[in-house]
């Protein structure tokens, strides 16, 4: 799903035109990339939390030259799972398998 399909989605379940989903889903966005910039994490209770985490400054290898470089440090997004989402993909239907046919 990407975000056309996602604001498709919303607005349908908002009951309202797909411009004022997309506008509400961009609030919603801004709002965490904003929080994150300023460190703080984004907690969704049942969904999951949004958090900056901080990476150390490491050795690393060029894949052309095989030439050892240095990776500076920096600091990444991540998103930890809820338990209630994890529980519901887990017990999703799982796709079934299609069984080749038979020569």
């Amino acid at each position: 799903m990407n975000k056309a399909d996602l604001v498709t989605e919303v607005s349908q379940k908002m009951e309202t035109t797909k411009k004022d989903a997309e506008i509400a889903l961009n609030a919603v966005l801004a709002t965490i990339e904003e929080s994150l910039v300023k460190g703080d994490n984004v907690q969704l209770i049942g969904f999951g939390t949004f958090e900056v985490k901080a990476r150390a400054e490491r050795k690393g290898r060029n894949p052309q030259t095989g030439a050892e470089i240095k990776i500076p440090a920096s600091k990444t997004a991540t998103f930890k799972i809820g338990k209630k989402l994890k529980e519901k993909i887990n017990i999703a239907p799982k796709a079934k398998k299609t069984k080749k046919a038979k020569k």
